[in-house]
This record gives structure tokens, C-alpha cells and sequence, in this order.
């Protein structure tokens, strides 16, 4: 049984596994404690969390949640980073803290319950930011959009060029018989 301490952490974990979209399991070993603040700080704007956590509380939480295959990557020193927003500018922030401090090392990740490996990590880490996809997005529907009002709007510009030119032949007609 689990003390009131531990179990208002594996609450905590629990709620955090719960809303994270993503969540990584990182070996943290080696890191000074500077360092972990500094990474701490360029994650703030990516709204995700990054917590050292004893192995046996995070195995306990993923097992409330429903997550399996966690449980042989808990050994060692562990914290665990939530993203609770968009998935791919924390997983780009943990890859290029890792390749810099070569100390910090990707465990595992877990996206919509299903474990993941550091190399889909790695994969996500390389993706454009939601935003850029979502504008992406809008273009590719919007562009046949834009043909069809093309093609429909192709014989009204004809009809008005048509127009257009018989009264330019009309006009110099006009002209000639008055100079006549």
C-alpha cells in the first residue's frame, strides 16, 4: 500500500498520462541539474512538463491508465515528459536536447496508449508544427476550389472579351465612315 505521498504522485502521473498526447520516458542520467533547468525552459512555450519520476510510481500510474508494454523501460533513472498540446515541438525539443548533451537518452514514448520507440520519436521530432500542416491542409482544399471557379468563370470572360472586341470593330468601323 502506497503511502499519501506516493499516492497523490501516482495521481498526478495519472492525470498526466491521461491528457498527455505524447509522453517520452527519458534516462536523465548524467544530466546537472542546470541542465535540466535549461531544458525545462525551452520546453515552457510547447505547454509540456518534464519530471523526474520513481519507476515504480510511473509503472503503477500506466497500469491505472491502461498502457502496457511500459513496464520493461522503467529501470534507471527516469523522468517523463508530457505534451499536452501539440506533439511535435516537444519531441523535437527532446531530440535536440538529446543530440546536444549527448547525456539525455529516449527510452520509449507512448502516443494514444500504444508504446512507442525512440526512432517514432525521432520520426515525430522531424514532422512541420500543426500549424504549418493545417495550413498545408486549407491550400490543398482550397486549390480545386479555386480551379472550378476558373473553368466556370472561363466563358463569362469570353462572352465580355467577345463583347469587348466587336465594340473596339464597331467603334473603328464608326470612325472610318466618319473620316469618310
Amino acid at each position: 500500500m502506497p503511502t499519501l505521498k506516493k499516492g497523490v504522485e501516482i495521481d498526478l502521473l495519472v492525470d498526466r498520462l491521461e491528457r498527455s498526447q505524447l509522453t517520452i520516458v527519458a534516462d536523465y542520467r548524467g544530466l546537472t541539474v542546470s541542465q535540466l533547468q535549461g531544458f525545462r525552459a525551452t520546453l515552457r512555450s510547447t505547454e509540456s512538463e518534464f519530471r523526474v519520476a520513481k519507476n515504480t510510481l510511473v509503472r503503477i500510474a500506466a497500469e491505472r491508465v491502461g498502457i502496457e508494454g511500459l513496464e520493461s523501460h522503467l529501470e534507471g533513472p527516469t523522468a517523463v515528459l508530457f505534451a499536452f498540446g501539440d506533439i511535435v515541438a516537444p519531441a523535437k525539443a527532446v531530440s535536440d536536447f538529446a543530440r546536444t548533451s549527448r547525456i539525455l537518452q529516449v527510452k520509449v514514448g507512448v502516443m494514444n496508449g500504444q508504446v512507442v520507440g525512440p526512432s517514432d520519436i525521432e520520426a515525430i521530432s522531424t514532422l512541420p508544427p500543426r500549424e504549418e500542416l493545417l495550413g498545408k491542409l486549407v491550400g490543398m482544399l482550397a486549390s480545386p476550389m479555386a480551379r472550378t471557379v476558373g473553368v466556370l468563370s472561363g466563358p463569362a470572360r469570353s462572352v465580355a472579351y467577345l463583347a469587348n472586341a466587336r465594340i473596339e470593330q464597331l467603334g473603328g468601323a464608326t470612325e472610318a465612315q466618319a473620316a469618310d
